[in-house]
């Protein structure tokens, strides 16, 4: 299978090198690799530039400049950049990545990945878990239903993508995909890695506080459609989390204030597709055992 990746980012000067260091210490490589600047004032074009001239596989390209923005991450720019990048892959592939540059990959991530698309035909949508680094400097892996997989490393195969397609780049995107994938019979799935688990060098929400990112997260949820339950069941394990109580209301604020404003959301039976799936999960969990 051939493999392309793309990479977008935007003043990742102190994470780009680590994350290309573990792309090129891979078992099995990309086929070729797009990194994608993304407005970078800092080092961030000098070091991918210099990654490319020493890699025939990977290309620096530059996304047209944009007005600033108040919050990159709601207004899905990491995802408008890997949309913008797969319009310019012309040769074909078999299999298109979406990686972010904050990321410490498990050498063996994408041979991994590959592997299991080769073994499962019906697998449109995989990637690996992802941890962070505790204050110990243990490892503790992020919350994720197997069957979701963070938009930070999300390999798609070529014919579910273009059996989803348009997925519109929202807040929310990364579920509003997996449900048009399910939608149309494919499976999504978080691959276990042999070793660590990719590490994930900045944590959801830490480039802007951590109250914000749960924020988000809420925003998110109203835009691809979750069930109000679910928003609750959300609200409530967030509260156990740093920081207690904040983060739950956090979530759960950041869902009604974008039903008050009206955010964009995904079409109709996508959401109701979210839902579904929602519910079947809380009725899993509440089934005697």
């Amino acid at each position: 299978m051939r493999l392309v990746v793309c990479v977008g980012f935007l003043d990742e000067e102190e994470y780009l090198p680590t994350f290309l260091d573990t792309v090129a210490a891979q078992t099995r490589p990309p086929d070729r690799m797009l990194l994608v600047d993304d407005g970078s004032t800092d080092r961030s074009a000098e070091i991918a530039r210099a990654f490319a001239t020493r890699h025939e596989w990977a290309e620096y390209v530059s996304r047209p400049p944009r007005p600033p923005e108040r919050d990159r991450l709601a207004q899905a720019q990491e995802f408008k950049a890997f949309l913008w990048a797969r319009e310019h892959v012309s040769d074909g592939y078999d299999v298109i990545a979406k990686m972010d540059a904050d990321l410490r990959l498990n050498p063996r991530l994408m041979d991994t990945v590959i592997g299991a698309f080769d073994a499962d035909p019906r697998l449109g949508i995989a990637g690996g878990p992802l941890s962070v680094v505790g204050g110990g400097g243990e490892l503790r892996r992020e919350r994720s239903p197997a069957d979701h997989v963070r938009g930070s490393n999300k390999f798609y195969r070529r014919a579910c993508l273009d059996a989803i397609m348009p997925v519109p780049a929202i807040a929310g995107w990364e579920a509003i995909d997996e449900a048009k994938a399910h939608m149309h019979g494919w499976e999504t799935r978080t691959i276990e890695l042999r070793g660590d688990d990719t590490v994930h060098l900045r944590p959801t929400g830490a480039h802007d506080g951590q109250v914000r990112g749960f924020r988000r997260m809420g925003s998110n949820a109203w835009s691809y459609g979750a069930h109000p339950l679910a928003v609750l069941a959300g609200g409530a394990v967030r509260m156990r989390e740093r920081p207690l109580v904040l983060g739950g209301l956090a979530f759960v604020g950041g869902w009604g204030y974008a039903a008050i404003k009206g955010y964009p959301r995904a079409e109709r039976d996508v959401r109701a597709q979210v839902r579904r799936e929602q519910l079947n999960r809380i009725r899993s969990r509440l089934r005697p055992q």
